[in-house]
């Protein structure tokens, strides 16, 4: 799909209402308002996000960063916090009564919202739905019941709804339309005081809490590789002093520019999530980990029924990175597996044709533009 379907504004004023719940999906909720501004000139939007958000002219009722928890015991004890906003947004949206709700991501703050708007006649399209596929796959149930169009950016997904007879749409990884516009700084070394040695990029993730879970590993295999240097990808919605243990260690960390380090780093020790896939699209060879609270990942591993959990041995539907996830992630083993990577040229190859396989999977659609055009179509209809 293109952009010159439309190019018209709808006859009034079109007023929509988007969610996002965390850095990136308040990155792709951005860059779908771009697109959809850009074919419905007269488009309003309001909700929930962060700075992408903001920038892309949405109305903030809250930010994200006030509600953001994870993992199954966090959400209990921040589940006050959770009702305050849910009460605030339903609220907000009976007030503003938009002509369309937009979720992205976020599924389990989202899947309360899209049951309350169904119920109130407001029309419900969820982009990146809820990964009802790796645990109680009947939750697949109450997606139906609840949305009236599901765009996945997953190429999987379509085939696993049709089980419930769901027609989702696939419309593409958004991940792909921002690594397009990327440009490379030519002066990456020098502006944040690197060495030419090789990097091994550090993505522990954009929460707090998963910094506070992994971070002291991580610095603990800066004496392993003393050829090499270690950088981590920082995001600037966190406090500085989350990253201070780092710094302390010797450990450079470059705030917001992810993919500037992608695009220089030799291998990268990733955070499970969309980060995986990223470091795929950059051919970055890499190492996933991950861990959280004790209960959390009992309960995770009773109810998950998916063979991985990083999104690339997901889309390519076998081992493709080595997953080092809650008692396996240790510094013994991360530094076996990175001496892998890099003495392994044979190995170092496998995984590259496995980065070959995710790309032809995802295809090259543009994701925004693509679902631009889904949602204002079905606005006309």
């Amino acid at each position: 799909m293109g952009l010159t379907t439309y190019f018209l504004p709808l006859t009034k004023l079109t007023k929509f209402y988007i969610i996002s719940g965390e850095r990136s999906g308040d990155l792709h909720a951005s860059n779908l308002v771009l697109a959809m501004q850009k074919l419905d000139l007269n488009s309003k939007f309001r909700g929930m996000g962060g700075s992408y958000s903001a920038d892309a002219g949405v109305d903030l009722v809250v930010d994200y960063s006030e509600v953001g928890v994870m993992g199954f015991l966090e959400v209990v004890l921040g589940f006050r916090k959770v009702l305050k906003y849910l009460s605030l947004i339903k609220k907000d949206l009976l007030v503003y009564r938009p002509d369309a709700l937009i979720l992205v991501d976020y599924g389990g703050f989202n899947m309360k919202i899209a049951a309350f708007a169904k119920e109130n006649g407001i029309p419900v399209h969820y982009y990146i739905p809820p990964k009802v596929w790796a645990w109680n796959q009947k939750r697949a149930l109450k997606l139906k019941a609840f949305t009236d169009q599901i765009y996945s950016i997953l190429p999987f997904e379509p085939e696993f709804f049709e089980k419930y007879d769901m027609n989702v749409h696939y419309v593409g990884n958004p991940l792909l339309d921002e690594i397009r516009k990327f440009k490379s700084h030519d002066f990456f070394f020098q502006k944040n005081e690197l060495s030419y040695q090789p990097i091994i990029a550090l993505l522990p993730g954009s929460r707090k809490q998963e910094i506070n879970g992994m971070l002291d590993r991580l610095v603990s295999l800066v004496r392993e590789f003393p050829n090499a240097q270690f950088v981590i990808a920082g995001v600037g919605s966190l406090p500085e002093l989350a990253y201070d243990p780092a710094r302390t260690a010797g450990i450079k960390v470059v705030i917001d520019q992810t993919y500037d380090l992608l695009s220089h780093a030799t291998v990268a020790v990733v955070a499970s999530g969309t980060a995986t896939l990223e470091t795929a699209l950059f051919r970055v060879p890499q190492i996933v980990v991950y861990r959280t609270s004790s209960i959390s990942y009992m309960i995770a591993k009773n109810l998950i029924r998916v063979p991985y959990i990083s999104l690339v041995n997901l889309i390519a539907g076998k081992e493709v990175v080595k997953e080092l996830i809650q008692d396996d992630f240790t510094v013994e083993n991360l530094k076996g597996e990175l001496n892998r990577i890099f003495s392994n040229v044979v190995y170092k190859g496998e995984m590259l044709q496995g980065y070959d396989l995710i790309q032809e999977r995802i295809g090259d659609s543009s994701a925004s533009d693509s679902t631009a055009e889904l949602i204002l179509d079905s606005l006309k209809k």
